[in-house]
């Protein structure tokens, strides 16, 4: 036999090695998975950071976030429309008027953070902190122009979350107590679109989670926009005399405060248990700090 021929024998040898070990890759690469979490808009900030690092540490996973609120979120798991609820409600219980829905019994709810609610107004506003009492009684209708509060802004404009939303319920709760919300109260469907609106209307006033005005939060350490040069948007309001920062909601001495859940039907299992277990680790905990206030 010829070298030529021994060699080209050799190369084709080497072909077919190297094309069946790019075959066995092929065939072991895992099949694309996509999750589906959808729910509270105060978690929305916190969920597309981590989800997109989990995704670069994992491209076979994909994630489809979805809106719509707490309530909804809660719905949705329940029936079976999505792998995971976000939520900021708390747990039913039916001592302090929160009955269980059916089939909340199957339901596993994973805490990953604690939120605050923040209480903004329009940059120019005077005002610089509220009691309770005072953002019952704007709220309520029963205060109706700033002057009497220490502003010129003009007639107070209410913005409100939408029924079902956890930021409402928690508002109801604390704030409003026995008292119903003014009816002339403009209701929004998300933390953006309030942030968006109380930035364009001097005499407006609204609560939204602090994940989305952390920037604009005073006595945050890890605030940015305090030295970006850039002005606020909105300005975040002392209740209480404290603002929501990680500290006051990590030591429970801010008025607002409610819980971060991602909830399954079920213990999780799969992809959904280890994203859930990212969340829960070091690197997803040091994501979740961004927004709110970690678990651990």
């Amino acid at each position: 036999m010829s070298r030529h021929l021994i060699f080209v024998l050799a190369l084709l040898l080497l072909i077919g090695t190297l094309t069946a070990g790019c075959e066995e890759v092929s065939v072991a690469a895992p099949p694309p998975t996509t999750i589906v979490i959808g729910g509270s808009s105060a978690m929305e900030l916190a969920l597309q950071a981590l989800t997109e690092e989990y995704s670069r540490q994992h491209p076979n996973v994909v994630f489809d976030l979805r809106g719509g609120g707490s309530t909804l979120g809660e719905e949705a798991v329940r029936a079976g429309r999505y792998h995971i609820a976000a939520s900021t409600l708390f747990p039913p219980d039916p001592e302090a008027g929160r009955p269980a829905p059916p089939g909340d019994e199957r339901l596993v709810r994973t805490p990953i953070g604690l939120n605050g609610l923040a209480i903004i107004v329009h940059p120019t506003n005077h005002v610089s902190a509220l009691s309770l009492v005072q953002l019952r009684d704007i709220f309520s209708g029963r205060v109706i122009d700033w002057q009497s509060l220490g502003s010129d802004a003009g007639e107070i404009v209410l913005v409100s979350r939408e029924d079902g939303a956890g930021a409402r319920v928690l508002f109801e709760e604390r704030v409003m107590g026995d008292e119903r919300m003014a009816l002339t109260a403009v209701v929004m469907p998300g933390s953006q679109y309030v942030i968006d609106y109380v930035s364009r209307h001097p005499a407006a006033i609204a609560y939204v989670s602090r994940s989305h005005v952390v920037d604009w939060i005073p006595d945050e350490s890890s605030s940015r926009q305090q030295h970006s040069g850039e002005p606020p948007l909105v300005k975040v309001l002392a209740l209480e005399g404290r603002y929501p920062t990680r500290e006051m909601i990590t030591q429970q001495q801010y008025a607002l405060i409610q819980p971060l859940y991602l909830i399954t039907p079920g213990q999780p299992s799969g992809q959904v248990r280890r994203f859930i277990d990212f969340v829960l680790s070091p690197a997803g905990q040091s994501i979740v700090a961004r927004y709110h206030a970690p678990i651990r």
